[in-house]
């Protein structure tokens, strides 16, 4: 059974906090869909070339159909003219959504952070704030662990947290609401509060 490290408000290691048996069982499969799903959904998706009906000109035939010699031409729009249209080129109106029902999410980010704790890297806190919203008390955390980057899951993030943590290229900030299984894979560790923590186990 995986455990979170408990830290107390020196970021010391004070115990563990074991997640549910339940989360050991969750098929990985969850976390993929899910993350091919979310970044999916990041797709601006705006190639967009002109067939011959949208470009302008070309509305006279070039040149008569017979007697000339050449080959017959009906548009100066043609694919195969010099600022024609594009015949198979990309369209702005595709839909690149996928749908991951909602058990599927909760699942995905169940096993996302149970890997976390598997290899020493969800740490529980009780409360995270950074009262001075000063950007190296925020950044003495990460130093504190030892971790490279981390993800910091508050249950309701204060101006003074969100000041000190938003100029550490290495941390990202949310609140309960914003986390979500692509988060939580994305960092090398994760921070979350205790009450964060406890209202996914229950769901789970």
């Amino acid at each position: 059974m995986s455990s979170a490290i408990v830290l107390n408000e020196k970021l010391e290691n004070v115990g563990a906090l074991a997640l549910p048996a339940g989360f050991e069982e969750i098929h990985s499969h969850n976390l993929y869909l899910y993350v091919k799903s979310y970044q999916a959904a990041l797709r601006s998706n705006t190639a967009h070339s002109k067939t011959k009906g949208e470009v302008r000109g070309g509305g006279k035939k070039p040149w008569a159909q017979k007697g000339r010699g050449g080959a017959r031409a009906g548009s100066r729009r043609s694919p195969v003219w010099v600022g024609g249209g594009a015949a198979f080129g990309p369209k702005a109106n595709k839909n690149y959504d996928l749908k991951v029902n909602k058990k599927q999410k909760r699942l995905a980010l169940e096993f996302a952070l149970n890997e976390k704790a598997a290899n020493n890297a969800l740490f529980v806190v009780d409360s995270l704030s950074i009262e001075s919203g000063k950007t190296k008390d925020a950044a003495s955390i990460i130093k504190t662990l030892g971790t490279r980057d981390a993800l910091i899951v508050k249950e309701l993030v204060d101006e003074k947290t969100m000041l000190a943590f938003r100029n550490i290229q290495n941390c990202y900030l949310v609140d309960a609401s914003e986390l979500n299984a692509y988060l939580a894979t994305a960092f090398y560790a994760v921070i979350i509060e205790k009450s964060v923590l406890e209202t996914i186990t229950k769901e789970g």
